[in-house]
């Protein structure tokens, strides 16, 4: 393989600052191009999916298995996704139609998936990681003006999230004391999957999250004497808090469903009552007509939707809380931990080295 040609200016100096330059350049060529069609990291932010990846777990992201999206958001500072210095690292000017190259297969029930916060669209300066769309809500859209500036972003530069698929398109989704069943039948409680609990002992009693393994390690204690599930039961309390936000379904993070996800190509009836389950697909992810939608009584889904939930199933915003997540917002699927740190601990007790290269 032949070396690339450099242009020579006879100077050292310059032609030293030339050749380092040349190759920065393809440096940043080729880790962009392996970032769009093929790998990239990413980091655990938070801790909804404990004990299954853990916060602060890094890991490289196959754009291999469901497709690479091609960008839509071109112009963008290398190596970031949204932002640099507190302030946005692309620009708008130049937008471009949502395109996926072919994957080697579609999402599963009960892959980590990688994806576009599908309420990111709308994001608070200050408080990025707050969802706006849940805010206004709570305190009404003039209060939440009053949290300072908000920033509007497309689709393919919202806030990376990562969760469990635990329904895909055309399933029928419902939770009961916790449990996910899909389509009537319950799903697999996967190793790491966690509810809270009120363990009750001689000396008293406390909250605690636990697994199953560690469950029944609690419940064959002598010292204890009851553990409770803690279980949401109260939908008025939830009411503005539980997808889709009408108060009238009685649902709870814990009581919720059945639920239907829209699958491409289906063609459901729209009415007052369907249309808060449907709402923002159509206006948002679809960019169609909700009044023409509503006033001719049904409406054709354009592209495949999925129901995402964190293994720590009482400390996770999720699909219980913001809805759907489009097929168009999906990333990629997380492949291997090639680093976990524990930002508890100091150099080098912070390096979790049992997760080092470990698959998942």
């Amino acid at each position: 393989m032949g070396s690339r040609k450099r242009f020579k200016t006879g100077n050292r100096f310059v032609d030293w600052i030339l050749e380092w330059l040349d190759a920065i350049l393809f440096a940043v060529v080729v880790v962009t191009v392996i970032n769009i069609f093929w790998f990239q990291a990413f980091k655990i932010p938070s801790s909804s999916m404990e004990k299954s990846l853990y916060t602060g777990d890094h890991l490289f992201v196959s754009k291999l298995t469901y497709g690479a999206r091609m960008p839509q958001t071109p112009l963008t500072i290398p190596f970031t996704h949204n932002t640099i210095f507190g302030k946005e690292s692309y620009s708008t000017s130049v937008q471009w139609k949502y395109r996926r190259l072919p994957g080697i297969r579609e999402v599963r029930k009960g892959d980590y998936v990688v994806f576009g916060f599908p309420d990111g669209d709308t994001v608070l300066r200050k408080a990025p990681a707050e969802d706006y769309h849940a805010l206004v809500r709570v305190f009404g859209r003039e209060t939440v003006k009053e949290m300072g500036d908000i920033i509007v972003r497309p689709m393919d530069k919202k806030d990376h999230y990562v969760k469990r698929c635990v329904a895909v398109a055309g399933d029928t989704l419902q939770v009961k004391d916790g449990l996910v069943w899909v389509n009537g039948e319950q799903q697999e409680v996967y190793p790491g999957i966690q509810l809270s609990y009120r363990v009750t002992t001689k000396a008293g009693a406390y909250d605690a999250f636990f697994d199953a393994e560690q469950l029944a390690r609690v419940k064959s204690s002598r010292n204890v004497e009851k553990v409770e599930a803690l279980l949401e039961t109260d939908s008025e309390q939830a009411s503005l808090e539980i997808f889709p936000f009408t108060g009238k379904t009685g649902w709870t993070r814990d009581f919720f469903g059945p639920l239907w996800i829209p699958k491409k190509g289906v063609t459901v009836d729209i009415t007052e009552e369907t249309l808060p389950f449907y709402e923002r697909i159509i206006s948002v992810y679809e960019h169609a007509d909700v009044a023409k939608a509503l006033e001719e009584g049904k409406y054709t889904f354009e592209q495949d939707y999925y129901f995402m939930m964190g293994d720590n199933r009482h400390n996770s915003l999720d699909s219980r809380y913001w809805g759907f997540v489009p097929e168009d917002h999906i990333v990629g699927r997380p492949v291997v931990i090639w680093l976990s740190t524990d930002k508890e601990q100091r150099f080098p007790k912070n390096i979790r080295w049992n997760r080092f290269l470990k698959f998942v």
